[in-house]
């Protein structure tokens, strides 16, 4: 099974900002703490906006903020953001796939890993992630 880099680098973006939901940070910053290239981390940024899990602020007090309480972001909601399905096989999804013979057995084995990784993915939040005292305020979307 393979993670990608954008799917660990957006789940390390998003843990910034859950740590920090009283105030946005910009993209520099959270490169910087999480040692992550800020070219990429940008255009990562860019799906998790567009998949509603940050959003943004232009300007000099501008940045990113978490899109929805890290209590309702998944780890599922990250993947799917940045990479669409869980597990591919060759590119595809599992679920369409079908083998001859000896290897008829195989595709359900691809598939029971799958609903395996998405049951994991889908029971772990942002907040659940989080070290105890990690947030100094609510971690609430627009919380004070």
């Amino acid at each position: 099974m393979h993670i990608s880099a954008k799917a660990d680098y957006a789940t390390r973006a998003l843990m910034e900002l859950a740590c920090e939901p009283s105030r946005p940070l910009t993209c520099e910053a959270i490169a910087a703490s999480q040692g992550i290239p800020f070219r990429f981390l940008k255009s990562v940024v860019g799906e998790l906006r567009r998949a509603g899990l940050v959003r943004s602020q232009r300007g000099c007090e501008g940045g990113y903020w978490l899109g929805r309480p890290a209590e309702d972001i998944t780890l599922l909601d990250v993947v799917r953001a940045v990479d669409g399905e869980v597990l591919t096989l060759r590119g595809e999804s599992p679920a369409g796939l079908d083998y001859p013979g000896p290897a008829g057995a195989l595709p359900g084995v691809w598939r029971q890993v799958e609903a395996q990784a998405t049951a994991l993915l889908g029971g772990r939040t942002l907040a659940s992630l989080l070290p105890a005292g990690a947030v100094g305020r609510d971690s609430r979307v627009g919380a004070a």
